[in-house]
């Protein structure tokens, strides 16, 4: 099975190897037929500490890392 791969922003790089990526998607609404956009917050590793805050990065699911990390940086 592939590993799933998402776009998003980084929000946070406060925590050493760690990044906060904001990922956001476009859902229909399933009464109004209208579009909403949902986000979500996701850490992943980023073992160089080399992204900054409003970066766009992709990240890939992993195997976990820690309690909260399931997810790399790809690029």
């Amino acid at each position: 099975m592939p590993k799933r791969i998402l776009r998003g922003v980084v929000v946070s790089d406060k925590s050493d190897k760690t990044i906060t990526v904001l990922v956001s998607r476009k859902v229909m609404h399933p009464v109004y037929k209208k579009y909403i956009k949902r986000s979500k917050k996701y850490s992943a590793h980023d073992e160089s500490n080399k992204f900054k805050v409003g970066e766009s990065v992709t990240i890939q699911e992993n195997k976990p890392i820690s309690r909260t990390k399931k997810w790399i940086v790809v690029n």
